[in-house]
């Protein structure tokens, strides 16, 4: 066993930072796996080094801030303190640059043959360096800063994930620094002309190549392309807005937003080992050399993503996975959307089903004249959202319409702030949760007036309202006109206005006071069955200990537990004696697993917007919904029989803490690209 999972193991338990980095080292399989077309392990590379900077800036940013301000700090599950946590990250993560560096040479050689062909400084032919340099010059050089470090030329402040050159100068025998800024208008990618293959660099390796011509009096003793990633990592609690911001917590967070990009340095990447400018670089950061990563390819791939329009049209199809619309269920269409749902629950399954019933159902309730009331819980949006679109014109014709945005959904703040400022302007109610709480609920409550009757329609979701997101993500809705759903949807968005968070609801299950709770005694009743008894939950992560105890507990009772969990799994399966009832599978694939479904063997189920982590079930506003409609509860079982025998994307993970692929035996089964042919089968397209 590794020193760093010895120290990040044991049992029952697996600590969080661990576990997180194994499911993006999962992600990066895909990026290496031969089934996958070309272009989508392109982009799956792009994604695992984004994963990973978003962990560097918020887990590691994390366990600094704790070590700086919770000296005292261990994890309730490894029992390892804060630095002991990060020492184990630093030590992990020079493997996962190699196994990224290893995949982007594979991945170019690929390119090449089916003729795109990313030029790199080490392999540019001294024919594609004289047009490279040309359009340095042309079209990069108007866009850099140069700037010699004396004096009169104080150290820079090194952005976060910006790209800069250092150079080690000596000019007239004095040795300096140089520091080269990158333009944010250069484009990632350039292509350079001539040739039968479509020839690409990236900037970056123009900069490395070129930006020593920018100091022609200096001699170049060395040169390096450098990133540095800031801590993301800021509290922002509702006593601070009182005291300094004049009761207006969305000032607070556009000061914290702000302000993210001088915290303080938690990474330094290189693309050339030099330790001079390494040691430089260090003391001006302030971090320690297991803090700075030698990058052997590119700093970041987004450029990935837009592989597709160097290609002859219509020859990148073949290297994409097939394109698809959602579909629609049947019986639903534009414009009879709210007598639909009157009559009958709706099941939407994204990304195989359109969100398009969802906006068809805003757009017709902004115009219905029995429409009253509209509220609904903001987290993250799409950049032109319809769904805004929909709530602005609802305010306009006179509805009241309230909406609660989360100001404090990381790295969403500045737009939820803009949306927030819109339909405020609209006329909307709009507030910012409650308390120190996020309200990361999927919540829509629609009150009619109808025929004099007061009616409701109600959405819940385990997903974001954005129809961006909706054709990546797996998420389940059910659209209901459940009279108790109804109350208990209008009961919380007046609970949230009035600071009311304990409050019991006739069927929601409700975060932070009944959440845990209720799951928790879901559990109870299995464990009482014995070795009768069983679970299946669906989610994205599991962290939380006293559930994982739990777990553990109906594990030792004799209860089947079959854990479904794309990332994050704290719990350690197959412990003789203690978790050897518990099964635990992860899916990575296509679409981004996304849905929580928690399944219980007396028949009971909810789908959620909560994954079961401490952050959720005790720091957040988080709803689980009952599903009560027979046809929607045997639907969703399917699913989850059919993912849980998903054999070519599914990994298992074992008593050792390692994931290994499942035996394609009798036969392949990929649970996504089939629910895309399922739900196909049973629906027309979207139009």
């Amino acid at each position: 066993m590794s020193k760093e999972k010895t120290r990040s193991i044991r049992a029952p338990y697996i600590n969080r930072e661990y576990s997180w980095l194994q499911f993006d080292d999962r992600v990066l399989d895909q990026a290496r796996d031969s089934e996958n077309p070309l272009l989508e392990r392109c982009r799956f590379l792009s994604i695992f080094i984004s994963n990973l900077d978003e962990f560097v800036r918020v887990r590691l940013g994390s366990l600094m801030n704790l070590q700086l301000h919770s000296p005292d700090y261990t994890d309730n599950k490894s029992g390892m303190d804060a630095g002991e946590q990060i020492d184990m990250v630093l030590s992990m993560l020079p493997a996962y640059y190699r196994k990224a560096d290893e995949t982007f040479i594979r991945l170019r050689k690929e390119l090449k043959k089916a003729g795109i062909d990313i030029l790199m400084s080490n392999s540019i032919s001294e024919t594609q360096k004289a047009k490279a340099l040309a359009y340095f010059q042309e079209n990069v050089m108007p866009f850099v800063s140069p700037l010699i470090l004396d004096a009169k030329h104080p150290m820079i402040r090194f952005e976060n994930q910006r790209l800069y050159l250092v150079l080690r100068l000596e000019r007239d025998g004095r040795e300096m620094f140089g520091v080269v800024t990158m333009g944010r208008r250069v484009d990632d990618l350039v292509q350079l002309p001539g040739g039968r293959k479509c020839h690409l660099i990236p900037s970056a390796e123009l900069l490395f190549l070129f930006g020593d011509t920018l100091f022609p009096s200096c001699r170049i003793k060395e040169k390096a392309l450098v990133r540095v990633t800031r801590n993301a990592d800021f509290e922002a609690s509702v006593e601070d807005a009182d005291i300094e911001y004049d009761f207006d917590f969305s000032k607070l967070i556009r000061n914290r937003v702000e302000s993210r990009g001088s915290l303080a340095a938690v990474r330094l990447e290189m693309n050339r080992e030099s330790e001079e400018l390494k040691q430089f670089l260090l003391r001006h950061l302030g971090i320690k050399k297991n803090h700075a990563f030698i990058v052997n390819g590119c700093f970041s791939y987004k450029y990935m993503f837009s592989l597709d329009r160097y290609f002859p049209e219509g020859a990148a199809h073949s290297l994409r996975y097939p394109g698809f619309k959602g579909s629609i269920p049947a019986g639903l269409q534009k414009g009879a959307m709210i007598d639909f749902a009157l009559r009958k629950d709706i099941f939407l399954s994204y990304p195989f089903q359109s969100i398009d019933p969802l906006l068809w159902l805003l757009e017709e309730c902004a115009d219905d004249p029995r429409v009253t009331d509209i509220k609904i819980t903001i987290y993250r949006l799409a950049t032109h959202s319809r769904i805004v679109q929909s709530l602005i014109k609802a305010a306009e014709n006179g509805k009241d319409v309230s909406v609660i945005m989360e100001l404090c959904a990381r790295f969403d703040e500045e737009s939820n702030l803009s949306y927030a400022q819109k339909l405020q302007e609209a006329g909307c109610s709009v507030f910012y949760g409650v308390e120190n709480y996020k309200v990361h609920s999927k919540i829509i409550s629609i009150v009619l007036k109808d025929k004099g009757k007061v009616r409701y329609i109600t959405h819940l979701g385990t997903g974001n309202y954005n129809e961006s997101t909706s054709k990546q993500y797996t998420d389940l809705n059910i659209i209901t006109s459940d009279r108790d759903i109804g109350a208990d949807g209008v009961a919380f968005f007046r609970n949230l206005a009035t600071l009311t968070i304990d409050a019991k609801y006739r069927k929601l299950l409700v975060a932070p006071y009944s959440l845990k709770q209720g799951i928790m005694a879901c559990i109870d009743k299995e464990i009482a069955k014995g070795s009768k008894g069983s679970m299946s939950f669906k989610m994205n992560s599991l962290s939380d200990k006293e559930i994982i105890d739990k777990l553990v507990e109906a594990s030792m009772k004799g209860v089947r537990v079959r854990l479904l969990i794309r990332g994050i799994c704290c719990l350690l399966p197959g412990v003789p004696g203690l978790t050897e009832n518990i099964s635990v599978k992860s899916i990575v694939g296509r679409f981004l697993e996304h849905s929580r479904i928690y399944s219980f063997g007396s028949g009971e189920m909810f789908i959620s917007s909560a994954d079961l982590m401490t952050r959720n079930v005790d720091r957040r506003v988080e709803i689980a919904t009952p599903v009560l409609n027979p046809e929607i509860k045997s639907q969703i079982s399917r699913m989850l029989e059919l993912m849980f025998n998903d054999n070519v994307k599914g990994r298992v993970l074992g008593n050792d803490g390692k994931y290994t692929a499942v035996p394609r035996l009798p036969e392949p089964i990929n649970s996504q690209e089939a629910f895309l042919s399922y739900f196909h089968s049973l629906n027309g397209n979207a139009d």
